[in-house]
């Protein structure tokens, strides 16, 4: 008889968790595609003062805003391991607008999770001398 409480009980704090609309799993789901680059988009940044556009960028693009908001970040995917970036600085008359140009096909009620075991081992770059590497530093000194 105990057991019929528990599991209640145990679903109920799964279930409150998951309350959320559809239209913010699928926008979830849709930024995370962007994320990788998945997603063609149309991103404009306009002179409001001068009423002209300063860069138009097309492509595969993910974007981000900083912490202070004072910067917009576009990365873009334009070739199998080729990246561009491109940064406005906001300010009182210019501004950002992005348009995706084609539909995504994401799920409503599941949320997507990217799993990449290559991030978990770091790709090193050496930078120095490779003479300094076979020579003792404390040896040299006496």
């Amino acid at each position: 008889m105990k057991k019929l409480f528990l599991i209640p009980a145990l679903c109920l704090p799964l279930m409150a968790g998951q309350c959320e609309d559809d239209a913010t799993i699928a926008a979830r789901n849709v930024s995370k595609a962007a994320d990788n680059f998945e997603i063609s988009r149309r991103v404009v940044f306009y002179n409001g003062v001068t009423d002209s556009y300063i860069l138009t960028v097309e492509g595969r693009c993910s974007m981000d805003l900083n912490s202070a908001g004072t910067a917009f970040n576009v990365i873009c995917k334009t070739g199998p391991s080729d990246y561009k970036r491109h940064t406005l600085v906001l300010s009182d008359n210019t501004s950002a607008f992005v348009e995706q140009l084609e539909p995504a096909t994401v799920s409503a009620y599941h949320y997507r999770v990217t799993f990449k075991p290559q991030s978990i081992i770091p790709d090193v770059d050496f930078r120095g001398d490779a003479g300094e590497l076979v020579t003792n530093s404390s040896e040299a000194m006496q």
